[in-house]
């Protein structure tokens, strides 16, 4: 029995101590090629270091032989050790029979470190030297798909499904090429590859996209069906709940929809498109109390986002608010840029209230940048007629009756104003 045998028998024993000392003499009287067959299993095992020991001796043996240098730029990878790794690729030029593994090698690294362009260089100088190897293709695919440039990884896709290849390294290349395809919005091609998987081999990022795609496509009952499906196989997923709220509401099944919003927000609390979907519907349910409170909510996570004070105010001024709807607003009036409704709203809230110099103010402000918005400058036209500003009153009166012209209640506005 050789050292490098003893080796392996103690480690799955779990004489350490014993194997240490068989693994020294393996290094100084095995022959090389036992050498080398001890490190790819100390490797394959989770014994780094001692592998690393293995190739390191081989290499000092063998100093042109690269393919030793990738095993060890391998384990320095796995180890965090990326500078030691890139150091030892380095060595390895482009006339080396191992060239074209040491590129592939540095191409992953820099795709773990987000470096994707350097990572994408590698992986396309590799493609140049060998275009017709599927393992390139693949690496170029993945990398593609995974920053989300889908036009590009389909193609590679596609290329290795020409070739009858249908799986590498676990993926399912089929899926992937669907997923990819519904990324840049090709829909119907897409969903041609995603109904193509049985459904035992369907993971949840691929369920998701199914179900995605069919909605997209209009296919309401089986999206959500397979939302539903994912639901009950992966309730975690939080991604999937906004989609199957907005098929719920696109039914008419709004008390559903706001179920799926509110068991969305048990899995995600952070997320603030669910609050908004949820207030809306709590309020098409006449929940208005829950659905100002699901905006304050979101309102708490993003105090910057005004679509979701805009939508608060909206509630604050239906429900009679108006001193509430006037402090929220009155915080956003400091902002660089100020979104023109807070004027309008403001002066909703001030008219309401009866102070109509602040009124006339916000009005005033709010009145050169929404002279095209039909509902505020029918609006306007009431205020400004009820707060003496004649001139005004007639020319949103107009405005407005150009785009609604049978709006009779502003025609006899407009009648009484001008004679």
């Amino acid at each position: 029995m050789t050292y490098a045998e003893k080796t392996l028998d103690l480690l799955a024993t779990g004489e350490f101590e014993k194997a240490k000392k068989d693994f020294e003499q393996a290094l100084l009287h095995d022959d090389d090629e036992m050498i080398y067959s001890l490190a790819e299993e100390l490797y394959s095992l989770g014994f780094s270091e001692m592998a690393k020991q293995a190739y390191q001796t081989l290499i000092k043996r063998y100093p042109t032989e690269d393919n030793l240098k990738t095993a060890l730029a391998e384990i320095e990878i796995g180890e965090g050790n990326d500078e030691q790794a890139l150091a030892i690729l380095s060595q390895i030029t482009e006339d080396s029979n191992a060239y074209l593994e040491a590129l592939m090698v540095s191409a992953d690294l820099y795709q773990t470190q987000g470096a994707f362009d350097v990572s994408e260089q590698k992986l396309l100088t590799a493609y140049k030297l060998a275009p017709d190897e599927p393992v390139i293709e693949f690496a170029l695919a993945e990398l593609y798909f995974n920053i989300k440039e889908y036009r590009k990884a389909a193609k590679f896709y596609l290329s290795l499904i020409k070739q009858g290849i249908l799986e590498l390294s676990r993926v399912n290349l089929v899926a992937r090429l669907g997923v990819s395809y519904a990324g840049y919005g090709k829909f119907e091609t897409a969903l041609g590859y995603l109904e193509q998987i049985p459904e035992e081999q369907l993971d949840n990022d691929t369920l998701f996209q199914l179900a995605f795609t069919q909605m997209e496509l209009a296919d309401l009952e089986n999206a959500a069906a397979n939302f539903e499906k994912l639901r009950k196989k992966a309730p975690d997923y939080a991604t999937l709940y906004p989609y199957l709220a907005d098929i719920y509401e696109k039914e008419g099944q709004f008390a559903q929809a706001l179920i799926t919003a509110q068991e969305g927000l048990a899995v995600d609390e952070f997320n603030e498109y669910l609050y908004q979907k949820a207030s809306a519907l709590a309020a098409k349910l006449g929940k208005t109390k829950e659905a100002i409170d699901y905006l304050k909510t979101a309102l708490e996570l993003d105090p910057s986002n005004l679509t979701l004070v805009l939508e608060l105010s909206n509630q604050l001024i239906a429900t009679q608010a108006h001193q509430e709807n006037i402090d929220l607003l009155k915080d956003y009036l400091s902002a660089d840029e100020i979104d023109p409704q807070i004027y309008w709203n403001l002066g909703r809230s001030y008219a309401a209230l009866d102070q109509y110099d602040e009124a006339l103010k916000n009005y005033q402000a709010a009145d050169p940048y929404l002279n095209d918005n039909t509902d505020y400058l029918r609006d306007s036209a009431f205020f400004f007629r009820n707060a003496g500003q004649r001139e005004a009153a007639i020319q949103n009166a107009e405005k407005y009756l150009k785009e609604t012209p049978t709006d009779y209640e502003v025609e006899d506005l407009l009648d009484e104003l001008q004679y």
